[in-house]
């Protein structure tokens, strides 16, 4: 899994990535896969939002409508992140191989309610 998400990234962030792990150093390589990019999209957006919020001139703070599959994102995204965090307590700051199966299956979740909530609305 390691090489396709860092090679998502960019050729830089893969040879740089495999090069830490090859040094002994694969939690560095692995939040590495997804620290950049989580950054360059935050930080990107930001800047862009606020460089365009300059060049039209407002002065206000536009107001903003979730829909119901960006609450349902935010949800699950909090749910995720919490049972890691729990589950890494637990498991003396390691998560288990096993409990990726929880995952796919929150995913699988995610899934459904997103797509219900869809057509359901």
């Amino acid at each position: 899994i390691f090489v396709p998400v860092c090679k998502g990234n960019s050729m830089g962030d893969l040879s740089a990535n495999i090069a830490m792990a090859k040094k002994g150093m694969p939690d560095m390589a692995t939040t590495g896969c997804f620290a950049g990019p989580s950054f360059n999209l935050l930080v990107g957006t930001g800047l862009g939002f606020l460089s365009l919020q300059r060049k039209l001139d407002m002065s206000y703070i536009s107001p903003v409508t979730l829909t119901p599959s960006i609450r349902i994102g935010f949800l699950f995204i909090l749910i995720n992140c919490s049972s890691a965090i729990i589950c890494g307590m637990f498991c003396k700051w390691e998560i288990p191989h096993r409990y990726s199966y929880v995952f796919f299956a929150m995913y699988a979740v995610y899934i459904f309610v997103c797509v219900k909530a869809v057509f359901l609305t």
